[in-house]
């Protein structure tokens, strides 16, 4: 009995792999026009976003000379800088100083603050629409965040290792990426369409069908004249038009 099952799981998933080896033009044709809509939409209804990073490095030295015990603290600090860099009175400085159009959460929301792991750098990036304002927001973000640091710490300033850098593409939206996943989205949802129309189908349509499903052998075949199935639809029609106007007499 288990044997009997296995081969009926057999034959469903080889003729399940029959049905979309026919529709593979179709899936295809699906995936390219998925594609295409990606594209398009990622081109034309996705504004594009661009990205500066100025870097800082963190010490706590408060003297001219760095000492080994200066660069565990300052380590041991990135998550203060951090918190300070986001303060309030540091991004309504910044928005103040470049007359900004902007509330501290939206200043705060394009902002993003990282330190790489066993170093001392604090990378602080903007992301926006414009490149020049991205550029502008974050060095002079770094330049009050310095400022802002040195005295709530008492420290000496943080030193800028890196400024921004005005960027020529943008980061976002990744329109190769995108394409990919609309293929990808087209190739998903033919299947599965055409997976659930076969699971659907209980109709018998061949030979096949009835020897599967009913157990019987078919004796013949009446053939279809060519052109019978065309005239057959039209007296159809034609019987209902006669029906229709013998119905307002």
């Amino acid at each position: 009995m288990e044997k009997q099952d296995n081969e009926e799981i057999e034959i469903n998933l080889l003729e399940l792999y029959g049905v979309l080896r026919e529709k593979i033009v179709s899936i295809l044709v699906s995936a390219v026009i998925f594609a295409t809509l990606f594209g398009f939409g990622t081109l034309f209804l996705i504004e594009p976003k661009y990205e500066s990073t100025a870097k800082l490095y963190i010490v706590s030295q408060t003297s001219g000379i760095t000492s080994l015990t200066d660069l565990q603290v300052g380590s041991q600090l990135a998550q203060d800088y951090i918190v300070l860099v986001e303060s309030r009175p540091v991004l309504e400085k910044v928005i103040e100083n470049l007359s900004l159009r902007l509330t501290y959460e939206e200043l705060l929301e394009m902002l993003t603050l990282n330190n790489p792991n066993d170093t001392h750098i604090l990378e602080i990036t903007v992301r926006t629409d414009d490149p020049y304002m991205a550029k502008e927001i974050v060095d002079e973000t770094s330049k009050v965040s310095g400022e802002r640091i040195a005295a709530i710490m008492n420290i000496s300033e943080p030193t800028a290792v890196e400024y921004g850098h005005l960027e020529d593409s943008p980061c976002s939206p990744n329109v190769k990426k995108n394409i990919v996943f609309g293929a990808l989205a087209g190739i998903f949802l033919s299947v599965a369409f055409i997976i659930v129309s076969y699971l659907l189908n209980d109709l018998i349509c061949t030979e096949a069908d009835i020897e599967k499903y009913l157990g019987l052998n078919t004796l013949g075949m009446i053939p279809v004249e060519e052109g019978t199935t065309r005239q057959m639809m039209i007296d159809k029609r034609k019987r209902g038009r006669w029906r229709f106007g013998a119905g307002n007499l």
